[in-house]
């Protein structure tokens, strides 16, 4: 790692204590608004959302029971964002068409759908 690197680094890793907090804070929120602005997939994942937690608490179940009607379908949110991380990172380094960048690309696409499945078998299994 050459010196401006390490300055870098430093300068990005080197806060500590509540200024640190604040700054993650603002990284996460950086985040959301990313995804929110640059991924449709994620917005259609937030309307989902709104429909499933208010739905949620229209039911007589228990409450571990609508902890997990709530909680599932906001897990889809967090893989989603990480399959944009992904797809961008892959990008960042070539657009090319490359057999490992199908793969990465492939398996964030494969957990964001088995998280899907995992809100349809949770409703499922609440409800009936």
């Amino acid at each position: 790692m050459s010196s401006i690197d390490e300055l870098n680094a430093k300068t990005l890793k080197g806060q500590k204590g509540p200024r640190r907090v604040f700054r993650a804070l603002g990284y996460s929120i950086a985040g959301l608004r990313a995804g929110f602005m640059g991924e449709a997939a994620f917005r259609q994942l937030l309307a989902l959302n709104a429909v499933l937690i208010p739905l949620a608490f229209t039911f007589e179940i228990s409450g571990v029971e609508r902890a997990l009607l709530i909680l599932v379908p906001m897990l889809s949110l967090v893989v989603e964002l990480l399959n944009s991380a992904i797809e961008a990172a892959v990008d960042r380094i070539s657009v090319d068409i490359h057999p490992l960048s199908k793969k990465a690309k492939d398996m964030g696409s494969a957990a964001q759908l088995l998280t899907l499945v995992m809100i349809g078998v949770t409703w499922a299994l609440v409800l009936y």
